[in-house]
């Protein structure tokens, strides 16, 4: 049966009162403890959820984000595509929010996130600024694009370091954890190749395909632009006398 706690948040949600759908749940730890309202988000709507985790992030805390499990919070994020926010901003404070709260194993929330339905889409809509970095990251092993990389794989081919990617005796961390521990996309990418290889590579195939789509959508728009009208030959006998 369902919690009526989780009754009164679906109608908040439903006239848009974020604030009052995650205060009533807030009250169920309240009164119940913490492991009540973890056991009840498996019965709200991942819909409803989403609402109410995209408008909190890490600069205003929800007991909420700080709570809810893996599984449910990958079954919420995948759905993030159906508000057509283009900046993914919305997106970015709450996987850094929930992802890399403290206590949580970021590739467990990864993992999770992968498994399902878009959920690589997902991640590529989150690291879609840093398609540039991401690519570097997988050839050198380092963000930086001035710093010295790891040349260990330069004479693989492409697909070859992509299938080096799950091979744990080739291409070990170039960079340690502890220098990358941003609680933002660069250790997010980090624990993908490292610990989440298969949905690394999923994601970079995915930014690599929507890169040539743009360069593909961007050459067609240049050849259909008319041609700017060409300005007449000096002493063409229709060009207007300057005097």
């Amino acid at each position: 049966m369902t919690h009526p706690v989780l009754a009164r948040a679906e109608r908040l949600v439903r006239v848009g009162d974020i604030v009052g759908a995650e205060a009533a749940l807030v009250s169920l730890v309240e009164t119940e403890g913490d492991q009540a309202l973890v056991l009840a988000l498996d019965d709200f709507p991942a819909k409803d959820l989403l609402a109410v985790l995209r408008d909190f992030d890490s600069a205003r805390e929800s007991v909420v984000n700080l709570l809810v499990s893996p599984e449910q919070f990958a079954r919420a994020v995948v759905l993030e595509k159906r508000y057509g926010d283009i900046s993914h901003e919305r997106l970015h404070g709450m996987i850094n929010s929930v992802v890399f709260r403290a206590g949580a194993d970021p590739g467990e929330f990864l993992a999770a996130i992968g498994e399902l339905e878009g959920g690589s889409e997902v991640l590529a809509d989150y690291l879609h600024e840093r398609a540039e970095n991401l690519e570097h990251f997988f050839r050198s092993g380092v963000f930086d694009f001035f710093a010295d990389g790891d040349d260990s794989l330069d004479e693989l081919s492409d697909d070859e370091r992509l299938d080096a990617l799950s091979d744990e005796n080739i291409g070990g961390p170039f960079l340690s954890h502890s220098e990358v521990s941003d609680h933002d996309w660069m250790e997010l990418a980090w624990t993908l190749r490292y610990q989440q290889p298969e949905i690394f590579r999923e994601v970079l195939l995915i930014l690599r395909a929507r890169a040539r789509a743009e360069e593909q959508q961007q050459a067609a728009a240049a050849t259909q632009a008319p041609a700017p009208a060409a300005r007449p030959a000096f002493g063409d006998p229709d060009e207007e006398s300057a005097l």
